[in-house]
C-alpha cells in the first residue's frame, strides 16, 4: 500500500501560487484554474502528497469558477473543517495526508448525485490521465474514471 505524506522536498518545488493555496489556505481567482475546463479522463491527486482525491467521472460544470466534483474518489483522504474566514461559515476541504488546503464543499451540488459540490483549487491538484494511472500506481481507481459525463 502506498504511503502518502507531506514532504518538505515536494513543498520546495511548488510554485508560489501552489504554495499560497495549499500551505497558506489561499484561493485561486475564479475562472483561472488550469483544470477548470479539463475534460480528460483520469484522476486528480494532491499536488503535495499524491493521495487520490477526485475522479474525472465525478467532475461537473457547476458554473462557480473552480473545478467542481460531486464526491471524493477516496473519502478517507478528505478532511472537512469548519471555516469562518472571510466573514462566512463554510466547510473547508483539506487532504488528510498532505494537509493541503484544497477548497470548500457546499450542499448545492446535483441532487441526483448526492447534492454536494466540492469546489477545488486547480493549484492544489495534479491530474493523472487514465493511460498513465497504472504506471503511476493508481490502477485500483481505473473503474472510477470510466463514466465521464
Amino acid at each position: 500500500m502506498t504511503k502518502y505524506e507531506k514532504r518538505a522536498e515536494v513543498i520546495e518545488t511548488l510554485t508560489p501560487e501552489q504554495f499560497r493555496i495549499t500551505q497558506q489556505n489561499g484561493t485561486e481567482r475564479p475562472g483561472t484554474g488550469a483544470y477548470l475546463d479539463n475534460k480528460k479522463t483520469g484522476i486528480y491527486v494532491d499536488i503535495v502528497s499524491g493521495e487520490p482525491l477526485f475522479a474525472s467521472a465525478a467532475k461537473y460544470e457547476s458554473g462557480c469558477g473552480w473545478p467542481s466534483f460531486v464526491k471524493p474518489i477516496e473519502p478517507d483522504n478528505i478532511v472537512e473543517l469548519r471555516d469562518t474566514s472571510a466573514g462566512m461559515i463554510r466547510t473547508e476541504v483539506r487532504s488528510r495526508h498532505g494537509d493541503s488546503h484544497l477548497g470548500h464543499v457546499f450542499p448545492d451540488g446535483p441532487m441526483d448525485q448526492g447534492g454536494m459540490r466540492y469546489c477545488i483549487n486547480s493549484a492544489a491538484l495534479r491530474f493523472i490521465a487514465k493511460e498513465d494511472m497504472e504506471g503511476e500506481g493508481y490502477g485500483q481507481y481505473l473503474h472510477q474514471v470510466e463514466d465521464v459525463t
